[in-house]
């Protein structure tokens, strides 16, 4: 480098990147390859180049050389490794290990004792994850689709089924969320119960997660439905049938006129 400088740059001016380039390779074929080469024994650089090494030259790769930054990264316990300011999933296993990376303009790289463990598309900022890197209960969770949901609140019990089906009716992959947060519980409180809590969802209307959860948080599933009358509770009218049908004018006042009429009149007068 000091001689290129040396000997190309210093004192020269150029007009443009082309000229620049132009220069360069008059200088490399006239000054630089006719030169009397010490560590070649005294030999012309383009000599030697024409004698051994322009047989084996190889043809330029088809693709550009693609520029690669390498670091190192640790794979946390939520299988991800931090790479500039993107966080990138690798395998399970390899949690706690540390890795090589090789990151381009496109892609993400990932080593594991010079082997390659993963690969992604490159991202400027965010978080990349690979379902298949989870460990596999985790992505049991993850593959818990419609079907299966039905398939596992068919073993639970008919209302588990119908509060399911009633989830997954519209928009089953918005709701499907809650349909796996309602199978959920069962773990926790077992079939019986939750079998037992749909059914009381169902009856007071609201089959819906929030409300089987609160049920089997109170423990109230098992209680007995509240009595109803046989007006259905509706509410009593008092005065009896009398005050509704009866014909009884009402009575007059002591000046001849009846109640209703002064009341009549006493309205028209306030208005």
């Amino acid at each position: 480098m000091p001689y290129v400088r040396d000997s190309f740059w210093r004192g020269r001016e150029f007009t443009s990147i082309e000229h620049m380039q132009t220069e360069a390779v008059t200088w490399s074929r006239q000054v630089a390859g006719q030169r009397q080469c010490r560590p070649l024994g005294g030999a012309a650089p383009m000599a030697v180049f024409g004698a051994l090494e322009a047989a084996a030259l190889l043809p330029l790769p088809p693709t550009p050389f693609t520029l690669a930054r390498w670091s190192t990264a640790t794979v946390g316990p939520d299988i991800h490794i931090k790479v500039g300011r993107t966080l990138y999933s690798v395998p399970w296993k390899l949690i706690g290990r540390r890795v090589d990376v090789r990151s381009t303009a496109t892609m993400v790289q990932v080593f594991l004792d010079g082997d390659l463990v993963k690969t992604h598309a490159a991202l400027e900022q965010g978080k990349r994850t690979d379902k298949s890197d989870y460990p596999p209960e985790k992505i049991a969770f993850q593959m818990k689709t419609p079907v299966w949901c039905r398939t596992q609140a068919s073993e639970i019990g008919a209302a588990c089924r119908e509060v399911v089906d009633q989830l997954l009716e519209v928009n089953a992959l918005y709701r499907l969320r809650a349909a796996q947060g309602v199978l959920g519980l069962r773990k926790k409180y077992g079939d019986t119960r939750l079998e037992a809590a749909c059914a009381r969802a169902i009856t007071v209307g609201d089959p819906s997660y929030r409300t089987i959860k609160g049920i089997l948080i109170a423990g109230t599933e098992t209680d007995p439905e509240p009595e109803t009358s046989g007006d259905a509770g509706a509410a009593a009218f008092l005065h009896g049938p009398q005050g509704l049908f009866g014909s009884v004018a009402p009575p007059d006042t002591p000046d001849g006129t009846r109640d209703d009429q002064v009341h009549g009149e006493d309205e028209v007068a306030a208005r």
